[in-house]
């Protein structure tokens, strides 16, 4: 992506010569569908004489005015700077633009509404896209105050971080085939702010006015929506979770909430799952749901709330200096916003949503050769992009919660909210935060940062256990193995649990606590006293309570009860822990897919927690997908096909656990009875109590049956008929690119690869998901040497969330075991590649890393 990276040093040596001070921004979004007019004023100091640069995206430069002076564009304009020579102490400068809509969202993205072609717009800017909607210096320790004002259509909602006023002027725009009336918006100033959470959303969204109640009196706090998907917007819900959290953090960190106004817009073609904009939080508005949907998605829906809400404080109030902080702003977010699920609403286990959820996806990505410590050295804005990861977000999230519970959770708030009182509206590091902890705790921090935030991996505990001829234990250790990579050996806090099975008078079988010990330990080896002299229980699990971050493993009479027992747990927590260990041992090769596959499908049944469900059916689909072996693959999916029918059919009617089965067998189905009976429940020839084939569900059952090659295009036309909306267009998307045939591959393939002009976002994810959507892998080989030839010029091309989207996406992993020289061919496009961006290279060694654990795992599968 030439042109537009930014360098460390580069934003170090700018800030020392610079110091922002306002923004004023115009913005025509009725000029062209193209394209909007930008006019940004910008003042700010500087050391006399210096020079610098600004950033800009544009396609057209009209003015630049320096302190009264006209620069050149054609001089002074190149790739994504302006070059700003010979400043005065005080500057003003002056930029007038066309800048770009775009479809990628990134910068001010442009959606049409495929029911009423009416526009909708959204900003994203995070890490550094605001440079494609005004001029500005893109680093988020140069904190300004921002003005806005924006002509739009008058029928329209235009938003900002502040509150505006609305007053009409002269001229009329077409929308969707009509005449429509102008007005101008004028917000008022913000607070000091970094760039990338100032926002703009336009459009002729629904709106659903209201207030919050905040310390420092009553806020407003509208929740919008697309005008189609009205009727399924809960707002009180919405702001219901909202009101919680600011109860809570005000409380915490002892601060107000720190700006206006607080609106929640859910928008159309969000790359993730929300933006923490100052006052002006978008979501991903998948989380307004039209159909029925899974507890697991409306929990996660109320802990994205509160995670975006968590940094008003920690964030927007006070923003790391360069992005090596990056990790402290994600994982702080989420593990604040955890304990506010767990005690301020109706979520209250969440913590195993947390155990299933982010602490795999952490396990997961620090087990990849692109590993790296929490404490990442970000170089670059590339290096920045590729770290929105299960490092940045997740494992650091688990060890914030390991380190509240060693210096206390109350010395933890107090630390945190001394730290918004000395550093509000300016900027931080890491050091900063972890001086106010030492002060409340009394704990010297830096031997934990050191071993915690500043080395990669993660260890595994395996508990050594002897007994004697009594079953009572003789020697009991917990031995820590830490990945030759990364050997480092960390102190953790960890609980040690004893279950057994135990039979009510009515006879209910339960898998019950009756031994806990909580320890330190340390080293290789620690030996854990208490436990000698008691009775063997018939499962020990190291790590119970999930105190700490690390895999865990079961010994072989734990694993053996865990097998037979695993849905018998009283506790959902320990539950969970037992079956992410078996996930881990399945991953590393030390239980072969089958067995675990057998686990899940003999107890997923008796399991109560949504996102644990959720959780398992992937694992599920991956097992049976990467790790079982070629030679029995065929036929473990059936089987699985088939317990998962039989799972829905026996299923409480309009469960949680009924849904989910379905849709997963619909995702497997692959025999001849199974595609018929998804065309039967389609059809309406069959039905399960309690279940609608809703519009969601119905697309599942296209989708299964476009990889079962029981549909095409045509009947996949049909569906979007009766779904003619933009969540049915991409459901369509991933239909159309599941079909399997060769030519329904190729034409995807060259759509997503090879086309002149890009589709949006959201259409090429859906797209990219239903190419690797397949039943049988030959469909894809003849894309391997396509593949490999293709990524250095999509990296080259496309912008950042794009190119990751398909080099990633498109990654042929599935082929592990089935195409003989894969890795080779991985490792001839690295040698040939090696001057590419290391990000680059990244995503292709943790696409061959994947390939080499699915062989392991398939050869233990054998």
């Amino acid at each position: 992506m030439p042109g537009t990276n930014l360098t460390r040093a580069e934003a170090e040596a700018r800030a020392a010569v610079i110091s922002t001070e306002t923004y004023a921004v115009e913005l025509d979004l009725t000029t062209h569908e193209d394209t909007f007019r930008s006019t940004t004023t910008v003042r700010f100091s500087a050391t006399p004489g210096e020079s610098t640069f600004i950033d800009l995206i544009a396609p057209t430069v009209h003015r630049i005015t320096l302190n009264g002076a006209d620069l050149d564009p054609e001089q002074h304009f190149a790739d994504s700077r302006i070059a700003l020579p010979d400043l005065q102490e005080s500057n003003e400068l002056t930029v007038v633009a066309d800048c770009e809509y775009m479809n990628t969202g990134e910068g001010l993205h442009r959606f049409v509404d495929p029911e009423d072609g009416e526009v909708y717009l959204y900003s994203q800017f995070e890490v550094a896209d605001t440079r494609r909607v005004y001029a500005v210096f893109e680093q988020p320790d140069l904190k300004a105050a921002f003005t806005f004002s924006v002509i739009a259509p008058e029928h329209w909602h235009v938003l900002s971080n502040n509150p505006g006023t609305k007053t009409a002027v002269d001229g009329e725009v077409v929308i969707a085939e009509k005449s429509r009336a102008k007005a101008r918006w004028d917000f008022s100033e913000t607070t000091r702010l970094p760039c990338y959470v100032t926002a703009i959303v336009a459009g002729p969204y629904h709106r659903v006015e209201g207030t919050i109640e905040s310390r420092k009196g009553t806020i407003g706090a509208d929740v919008y929506c697309r005008s189609a998907l009205a009727e399924f917007l809960d707002a009180d819900v919405i702001r219901g979770d909202a009101q919680a959290g600011f109860t809570f953090y005000e409380d915490k960190f002892q601060m107000d909430y720190p700006f206006e106004k607080y609106d929640q817009i859910f928008v159309p073609e969000f790359n993730a799952g929300a933006m923490e904009n100052a006052g002006c939080v978008t979501f991903l508005e998948d989380y307004v749901f039209r159909s029925k949907a899974a507890e697991a998605r409306i929990e996660r829906r109320t802990v994205t709330v509160l995670h975006e809400l968590a940094h008003m404080w920690f964030g927007d109030l006070v923003t790391m200096k360069w992005w090596n902080d990056l990790w402290l702003n994600e994982s702080f977010a989420e593990y604040v916003s955890t304990v506010a699920t767990v005690e301020t609403t109706k979520w209250k286990d969440n913590w195993v949503t947390f155990n299933s959820l982010e602490k795999t996806w952490a396990a997961r990505q620090d087990q990849l050769p692109s590993t790296h410590p929490i404490m990442a050295d970000i170089r670059d804005l590339e290096d920045v992009e590729v770290n929105f990861d299960g490092i940045t977000y997740a494992k650091g999230a688990s060890v914030l919660k390991q380190l509240a519970a060693w210096v206390g959770q109350d010395q933890f708030f107090a630390g945190v909210a001394e730290y918004f009182r000395k550093h509000h509206h300016s900027n931080t590091t890491l050091s900063d935060l972890l001086v106010e902890l030492e002060a409340t705790s009394g704990r010297d921090l830096a031997a934990w940062s050191e071993v915690w935030l500043q080395k990669a991996g993660i260890t595994t505990l395996r508990p050594e256990i002897e007994v004697d001829t009594h079953d009572d234990i003789a020697v009991f250790a917990v031995r820590q193995e830490v990945p030759s990579e990364w050997p480092t050996q960390r102190p953790h806090r960890i609980g040690v649990g004893g279950y057994d099975v135990v039979v009510s008078e009515s006879g209910e079988t339960r898998l019950e606590r009756t031994m806990f010990v909580e320890t330190d330990i340390s080293g290789a080896r620690t030996e854990i006293p208490e436990l000698v002299g008691k009775h063997r229980p018939a499962l020990i699990l190291v790590n119970d309570g999930d105190l700490a971050y690390a895999k865990v493993r079961l010994d072989e009479q734990s694993l053996a009860t865990a097998v037979e027992h695993v849905s018998s747990f009283s506790d959902p927590l320990a539950r969970s822990m037992v079956l992410t260990a078996a996930w881990d041992m399945t991953r590393d090769g030390e239980m072969p897919a089958r067995q675990f596959v057998d686990l899940v499908l003999r107890n997923i049944a008796h399991e109560s927690q949504s996102t644990t469900v959720m959780v398992l059916l992937r694992q599920l689909d991956t097992a049976l997908s990467l790790y079982v072996h070629p030679d029995h693959a065929k036929e473990a999916c059936e089987n699985a096909a088939e317990s998962l029918w039989l799972l829905a059919i026996e299923s409480e009617p309009g469960s949680d656990n009924q849904l989910q089965f379905v849709r997963a067998f619909a995702s497997l189905a692959c025999t001849d009875i199974q595609l018929d009976n998804l065309q039967g429940l389609l059809d309406g020839k069959l039905s399960l109590g309690g279940l609608p084939i809703d519009s969601d569900l119905a697309w599942d059952l296209v989708i299964g049956l476009a990889i079962g090659g029981r549909v095409g295009e045509y009947a996949i036309e049909l569906q979007l008929a009766r779904d003619a909306t933009a969540s049915g267009q991409r459901r369509a998307a991933h239909a159309m690119a599941a079909i399997a045939t060769p030519e329904g591959k190729r034409k995807t393939w060259d759509s997503l690869v090879n086309a002149e002009k890009d589709m949006p976002n959201a259409l090429q994810f859906s797209a990219t998901a239903g190419f690797m959507h397949v039943s049988s892998t030959t469909l894809l080989e003849p894309f391997v040497d396509d593949y490999f030839a293709s990524i250095r010029r999509l990296y080259s091309e496309k912008t950042n969330e794009m190119a990751t989207g398909l080099i990633e996406g498109l990654y042929p992993v599935q082929l592990a075991g089935r195409y003989d020289g894969l890795q080779e061919k991985a490792d001839a496009w690295l040698a040939e590649n090696d001057d590419a961006h290391d990000a680059l290279k990244r995503l292709v060694i943790e696409g061959r890393d994947g390939v080499r654990r699915a062989l392991e795992n398939q050869a233990k599968d054998k």
